[in-house]
């Protein structure tokens, strides 16, 4: 079911939610959550399809803040309201409301998005693109638990992963982050297969692409040991190799579906290693609302490094030597420091030169 609003108040906005979920016959509210996404018209149809296939394993209530651009002085000096009430077959398993703000009343999002927030139940905001720099500070990002950005939509992904670890507050995420969530089990569940010590690692994928950095920067921030990273034409992350005293450890995905996995001694095995969608992505950064120590450890250790060795920025083509990064001045440590249990705990790597 479907109510459009034109010139509305947050009020009768509530009220078209009451008066929609008694005209479907369900009176009672049954979400868990309030789903804030900051967009833009281009980017909102793609945002609220991801967001409405994740709501049928987490039901919220989906608010979509769209900020209209006024053409002229005269439209920046007046305020409107307009909304779309979506209950039903139309939401998923949620409800939707889809917000367009023109005016002065840009400015001011957080006022009209607060009395739509359900009560006593956990906030999430999400950018899918242009987040701020500083999201726990933004006023959308302020009334949110969890502020979930994507720096893999930003054009230069490296300063971005720096802006993030300087302005890093408890309760924010990176899909950038959660698409390696499976690379990452898939590392720690071979480490524990083997007694051996890990001596170096090369991470290689996409030159500009965010998952890769961060993969890098957990793998040196868990293992103390020298990570380079290396270009390839994608898609996305390709492939990881571990130097250990037992030999390589190499999981490889060369067309964005389906990985082998190769450990010294054992045969060779296929896994499956595709790359997410959206939806897929939004879903697993909802289970959990509590902060993500090893995401902040990762980016924060990486971040540090990458300041440090290139200036916050992405290398251009040629401008590095084809030889490793400098090493991290660290002790190798035991594999056992990286666990499967770990292995969801996540760390930073320094940005290495190009092959």
């Amino acid at each position: 079911m479907k109510t459009d609003l034109t010139d509305t108040t947050a009020s009768k906005i509530n009220k078209a939610l009451v008066k929609a979920r008694r005209a479907i016959g369900t009176p009672a509210v049954g979400m868990v959550l309030t789903l804030v996404i900051v967009t833009d018209e281009e980017n909102a149809y793609d945002a609220l399809k991801a967001a409405g296939d994740a709501s049928r394993e987490h039901p919220s209530r989906t608010l979509v803040v769209i900020k209209r651009v006024s053409r002229s002085p005269r439209d920046r000096t007046q305020s409107r309201l307009d909304a779309e009430v979506r209950v039903g077959a139309d939401a998923g398993t949620g409800e939707t409301v889809i917000l367009r703000l023109y005016g002065e009343v840009v400015d001011h999002a957080q006022s009209v998005v607060l009395p739509l927030l359900l009560p006593d139940a956990p906030v999430v905001a999400w950018w899918p693109v242009n987040a701020p720099l500083d999201p726990a500070n933004d006023p959308l990002g302020a009334l949110a638990q969890r502020r979930v950005t994507d720096t893999y939509a930003c054009e230069q992904p490296v300063k971005e992963l720096a802006a993030r670890a300087d302005a890093y507050t408890p309760g924010d995420t990176d899909l950038s982050w959660t698409r390696i969530t499976p690379w990452r089990s898939m590392l720690a569940a071979a480490l524990d297969q083997v007694a051996c010590e890990v001596q170096g690692v090369e991470v290689e994928g996409e030159e500009f692409n965010p998952s890769c950095e961060l993969l890098a920067m957990w793998l040196a921030d868990r293992l103390d040991v020298p990570v380079r990273r290396t270009r390839s034409a994608g898609p996305g992350l390709t492939a990881v190799r571990m130097e250990t005293d037992c030999g390589p450890i190499v999981l490889d995905r060369a067309d964005g579906s389906l990985a082998t996995l190769a450990i010294q001694g054992q045969p060779k095995r296929a896994v499956a290693l595709k790359r997410r969608e959206t939806a897929e992505l939004i879903a697993e950064e909802l289970r959990r609302l509590d902060p993500d120590d090893t995401y902040a450890s990762a980016l924060r250790y990486g971040v540090e490094r990458l300041k440090q060795e290139n200036g916050g920025d992405a290398p251009a083509k040629g401008e590095q030597d084809a030889g490793e990064r400098e090493a991290v001045p660290a002790p190798v440590e035991s594999v056992a420091k990286g666990p499967a249990a770990e292995a969801t705990a996540e760390a930073p790597v320094k940005r290495a030169g190009a092959k």
